[in-house]
């Protein structure tokens, strides 16, 4: 075989670092591109971040507003009038400190990178104990001899998040067995003191002993408290499972009394520990504000969450184009990835900007009526208008969130699949679970509709969608059964 050298021209697709950069950003969350841009900040010296400063000599020099921070105190222009020195005196007294004199300003000031109209509470995070701390802290107050002390240490260990005791007596009888010589009524008597303390209902072995311990909190006199009792106790099933009929029957009730006791017992907390939950709130930041304007709806990037990056300018007039040192390569190649970022950041907010038009304007019925008049829609429509493929429409919709007036809501939300209407139309499902939420909501209480019945609804709208169908957006929804959401009028 002859060995020869051959030309072809082609065209193929190259995932250079450039685009994998691009690509990468382009899928994370905000609060993940602020730690990838800190990340640059901290390993680029050729990249810094915008100053305050600078910004408002910019914005004054096209002439507008300076609208950066502004001192809160006492401003070193303003000269001191004989009423503000009369205030100050010449020396604080030695027990006093100087926020006893002087308004700091700490409810009013921001410091850099914070917008100063937030309210300064929503960024207090208050630090509490959990269910357990709380129950030890209870514990150091009691007075307890050694060996029940050991015994309520396990107990409080064997109580989960929400209060209950997951352990039964007679294994927790047979742990402590051989350390300490106990019979099994000291373990009782100790579980008895535990249920005493703070949440009422913790360290309640299941649902009835935790509403039976709330319910003996109440005042002896109090109307009703009787009769829920024996309820809890007799026939919490016949309770949970809605049947409210064979519940008056065998209570001898009439169904106007039995109101009142389900009202007494659904003020309970089925859940006491969960009030000491530890998790911390998760706030959206959303990407991208959606406002009506003049009768049109219109889209603005939310460039406030995202900090303002810029070579360095110093250190780029440093670079020599001949020179070859190590050091000077060091930079180049720096200034190169700076430049690098800088453009696979403004790529993004591009791509973004895109997308997030197209949405709002193949979803214009939504924002002007409600989820009712939400559109089907699917990745490739956005991909088409946009010229991009699917698979950059899928990241740029993933964890990106639009601030509209109807709420906060992530990109995918407004992508759903769509169901043929009579008329040969095609309805959202996202259309269709509002139609749903909204026929619950207006649906006697009495005698809910049951899956068959709103499937014959939207029938009667033109919408043709079979009860399993609408069993499983009822269930997306977290709307209960028609025999869990009967109710007594």
């Amino acid at each position: 075989m002859k060995q020869s050298i051959q030309l072809r021209i082609g065209q193929q697709l190259t995932m250079t670092p450039q685009l994998q950069q691009a690509i990468r950003l382009l899928q994370l969350s905000t609060l993940e591109l602020h730690i990838e841009i800190q990340n640059a900040l901290d390993s680029n010296p050729m990249l810094e971040q915008g100053e305050l400063e600078e910004e408002a000599q910019d914005a004054r020099e096209i002439g507008e507003p300076d609208v950066t921070r502004e001192p809160v105190t006492m401003d070193a222009e303003v000269p001191l009038t004989t009423e503000r020195a009369e205030t100050i005196p010449d020396e604080l007294p030695v027990d006093s400190n100087w926020d006893d004199i002087f308004d700091t300003g700490a409810t009013s000031y921001s410091s850099p990178g914070t917008d100063d109209r937030r309210d300064i509470y929503e960024s207090i995070t208050v630090s509490r104990g959990d269910l357990h701390d709380h129950l030890y802290w209870q514990l150091d107050m009691t007075n307890l001899s050694e060996t029940d002390r050991i015994i309520a240490t396990t107990l409080i260990d064997a109580i989960d998040e929400d209060g209950y005791l997951t352990q039964d007596l007679a294994e927790i009888h047979r742990n402590l067995s051989g350390e300490i010589e106990i019979e099994p009524d000291e373990i009782e008597a100790v579980l008895h003191r535990i249920q005493q303390f703070d949440p009422v209902g913790a360290g309640a072995r299941n649902l009835g002993e935790c509403l039976s311990l709330q319910l003996a909190q109440f005042d002896p006199g109090m109307p009703w408290l009787r009769e829920a009792g024996i309820l809890i106790r007799e026939h919490l099933n016949l309770l949970a499972n809605h049947d409210y009929t064979t519940l008056a029957r065998r209570m001898r009730l009439a169904k106007d009394d039995l109101q009142h006791i389900i009202h007494l017992i659904q003020s309970l907390n089925p859940r006491p520990g969960s009030a000491f939950s530890t998790m911390e709130p998760e706030y959206i930041v959303p990407d991208v504000y959606v406002t009506r304007n003049e009768g049109k709806w219109q889209v603005e990037l939310n460039t406030e969450s995202i900090p303002k990056l810029r070579i360095n300018a110093f250190y780029a007039n440093m670079v020599k184009r001949a020179n070859n040192s190590k050091d000077n390569t060091y930079l180049k190649n720096n200034l190169q990835e700076a430049r690098w970022f800088l453009k696979s950041l403004q790529s993004r907010h591009e791509t973004l900007f895109k997308v997030a038009n197209s949405i709002v304007a193949r979803q214009r019925a939504f924002f002007d009526y409600g989820e009712e008049a939400m559109k089907p829609m699917v990745l490739r429509s956005i991909a088409e208008e946009v010229d991009m493929h699917e698979s950059t429409i899928s990241r740029v919709t993933t964890r990106k969130y639009m601030h509209t007036p109807r709420g906060i809501y992530e990109f995918k939300y407004f992508f759903s699949s769509h169901v043929s209407t009579e008329a040969g139309g095609e309805c959202s499902a996202t259309a269709i679970r509002a139609i749903i939420k909204k026929l619950v909501a207006a649906e006697n209480p009495a005698k809910p509709l049951s899956d068959s019945q709103m499937a014959s609804l939207l029938a009667e709208q033109g919408i043709q969608v079979a009860r399993r169908t609408i069993a499983k957006y009822r269930e997306s929804l977290s709307i209960a059964p028609s025999n869990e959401r009967k109710r007594l009028t």
